[in-house]
């Protein structure tokens, strides 16, 4: 059998978003194939998602598309199978020795983090199964070079990390150096296997039992375009681009900015503590803030970078997933971690105004990032 897109994770993102992807493209001639899943957790209810994965599920999509409400049922179909990392690891090697031609990820918080317990001592024992998933990866492509040095192979991680690829490709790389890999197999992972950076943008609210996901209908997979790179499938949400800095400063700017504003407000209010992003939108004083916010404050900025034509548009769009009334987003969650946001997502606006020179105030950004 052949296993053509290789998954780590089983979360619910990737079920509503790569999965639903090759779902639909599969139905039309129109991906490599379906999906090897590769489970690290042991958990009774990752389990029972796994088991549950390879007979199909259901993503619920529900939200405001052009101002009006929507809700569909998706029929996901494209797992093939879910092997687990500790008990099917021999599995998995064999299936890198030449079937798989591409690695989706998306790993926990913590994915890229290393774990003490795993040594170089892998790399010539590879039965045995490493800990973190930098290790995992670096084992299997060692493999892979042993037997397909030819072969084909494009990774695809689509954690939320800035330039997700040429991180994890630095990770990985850097740890073959300490497991003193042979210099052949460090030219191997820089330079044949192909890092794609990307950007995934959906929100996934809530997962189904015991597969499955409620998601909103917008959605985007931006990818970076790369010469030899394989796609696991064709779809209308994939977007190839020469600039996927401008989709990142998008997203940053307006969803996450708005995100933060909103709850940097509600504290200021002293709002419920159950608030959601959509009851926060249907309430004149934050929403007005927040409007003001992006016409005076923001989009002056892109304009001047030249980049307000293609942010109007995607404001417009934010604004109805952000009034998704399906959708149960509370500001007591987006303010955690709320001065470290702050800073990464209203500092740049402010930083590159200035280094503009625009004669734009951003009062209430500039306030906002005064208190701590």
């Amino acid at each position: 059998m052949s296993h053509p897109i290789l998954q780590f994770g089983t979360g619910r993102f990737l079920q509503a978003h790569v999965d639903l992807f090759v779902s639909d493209a599969l139905g039309q001639g129109q991906a490599l194939g379906r999906i090897t899943v590769v489970q690290s957790t042991d958990s009774p209810q990752s389990s029972a998602r796994a088991a549950a994965l390879a007979q199909g599920y259901r993503v619920e999509v529900r939200g405001m598309q052009r101002g009006r409400p929507l809700q569909a049922t998706v029929q996901v179909n494209s797992i093939e199978t879910v092997w687990h990392a500790d008990r099917d690891w021999a599995l998995l090697c064999d299936a890198m020795a030449n079937g798989v031609q591409v690695i989706v990820s998306n790993t926990a918080d913590t994915g890229y983090a290393l774990d003490a317990a795993d040594t170089s001592k892998l790399l010539q024992a590879p039965q045995a199964t490493p800990r973190s998933y930098p290790a995992k990866l670096l084992v299997l492509l060692h493999h892979r070079w042993q037997r397909s040095p030819e072969a084909p192979l494009t990774l695809y991680p689509c954690e939320l990390v800035s330039r997700n690829g040429d991180t994890l490709r630095a990770i990985v790389r850097d740890l073959a150096l300490d497991w003193g890999a042979p210099p052949a197999f460090i030219d191997y992972l820089q330079t044949h296997c192909v890092w794609v950076n990307s950007l995934v943008d959906r929100i996934v609210s809530s997962p189904l039992k015991p597969a499955g996901a409620v998601a909103e209908p917008y959605a985007l997979w931006a990818i970076e375009r790369q010469d030899r790179m394989v796609l696991p499938c064709s779809h209308p949400a994939i977007v190839l681009t020469d600039d996927l800095a401008s989709f990142e400063q998008r997203k940053l700017w307006l969803l996450n900015l708005g995100h933060t504003f909103l709850a940097e407000r509600w504290q200021l209010m002293d709002g419920p503590a159950d608030l959601t992003v959509v009851q926060a939108m249907h309430t004149p004083a934050l929403r007005d803030a927040l409007e003001a916010v992006w016409i005076d404050e923001v989009l002056p900025v892109l304009d001047a970078e030249g980049r307000g034509a293609a942010a109007r548009p995607y404001l417009e769009e934010l604004r109805d997933r952000l009034l998704n009334p399906f959708l149960e987003h509370r500001l007591a969650d987006i303010a955690k971690n709320h001065g470290e946001k702050k800073q990464r997502r209203m500092a740049p606006v402010v930083q590159r105004a200035e280094e503009l020179r625009l004669p734009v105030a951003q009062s209430q950004l500039r306030r906002a990032l005064s208190r701590k």
